[in-house]
């Protein structure tokens, strides 16, 4: 009884906050993600990113993060913008238009928790946003929120796959979610509109290719192999994100945290190439862009010149 009231409870809280969808797992080991994650590794998809070398018994045993875990509860939270960029700018992934997507959903999941305990009593947890070594897709797919596409993105029948994902670890007993079926079917429009060829075979995408990887996490100089293969991407892309067929059913977000300055939006070419560390600092002052560092962003905005064609996707 406690159960199915408690995860009311949880599923209540999660609407409140303006969680767009929210589901639940047991914190059981996710022993068919151990040898995919190892093969991974092994094959060295991660590229410079050792830190997923780091905590592999962590990231697939969710009692290693939380003592008695017992559920993890799985959010999504949407950001798809109705704004758009100058067409002839660098291009942002829209995941970083507005406020850094940690301090927001970090706000968000501990007010969750602060709600819970008010309703519950003393609960160990710990809230995780992209920020932890916890497989988010992995625990969302699980929990029944979409399933792992070809570009190996969750993805939501209902509205696609521009969502943040966010997890609570607790030692509180839940109703679990059920996973669904893989939708993809024999779409492969990710795999042929990738520009670096990235997505190497249906779900498996070489982190070392993936132009996210090469404008924010790689440290080092762009490999020339890449030249005019970027498609005009600042920080991120979105490519695979926007041939995908079911995210026609993407709609605008509705935090207002996440709307982008005027100013951002209204950048020319001439503004980006321009552009001081005054300027940066400024525009990107709450922004998951300041993650690349002025020195980065100039890097990959050098790298674009001249400016790629538009995207085959």
């Amino acid at each position: 009884m406690f159960i199915n009231k408690n995860t009311a409870l949880v599923k209540s809280i999660a609407k409140q906050l303006g969680f767009d969808f929210c589901g639940i797992s047991k914190a059981e080991f996710l022993a068919e993600e151990a040898p995919r994650l190892e093969k991974w590794l092994k094959e060295n998809r991660h590229g410079e990113m050792r830190y997923m070398e780091n905590y592999f018994d962590k990231r697939l045993n969710p009692a290693l993060l939380v003592e008695g875990a017992k559920s993890v509860i799985s959010l999504l939270y949407n950001y798809y913008p109705n704004q758009q960029q100058r067409p002839d700018a660098p291009k942002l992934s829209k995941y970083a238009y507005g406020k850094d997507y940690h301090l927001v959903i970090k706000d968000k999941l501990n007010e969750f928790l602060e709600l819970l305990r008010n309703k519950i009593g003393e609960i160990n947890a710990r809230a995780f946003v992209d920020s932890a070594p916890v497989l988010e897709k992995a625990w969302a797919a699980k929990s029944g929120l979409g399933w792992l596409g070809k570009n190996a993105n969750l993805i939501n029948k209902q509205q696609g796959s521009f969502f943040f994902i966010a997890e609570l670890i607790l030692d509180l007993e839940l109703e679990p979610d059920g996973p669904i079926k893989d939708y993809c079917g024999t779409c492969t429009k990710c795999i042929e509109a990738c520009p670096t060829d990235a997505i190497v075979e249906p779900y498996v995408v070489d982190g070392s290719k993936c132009i996210s990887y090469l404008t924010i996490e790689l440290r080092e100089a762009i490999p020339e192999t890449f030249k005019n293969k970027m498609d005009n991407w600042a920080f991120g892309c979105d490519v695979c994100q926007d041939v995908c067929p079911w995210n026609s059913f993407s709609f605008p977000h509705q935090e207002a945290q996440f709307t982008p300055s005027a100013e951002l939006m209204n950048m020319s070419t001439r503004d980006w190439q321009e552009m001081t560390e005054l300027t940066f600092q400024r525009v990107f002052k709450n922004s998951a862009v300041k993650r690349t560092k002025f020195q980065g962003l100039k890097r990959n905005l050098n790298f674009l010149r001249p400016f790629d064609s538009p995207s085959k996707g």
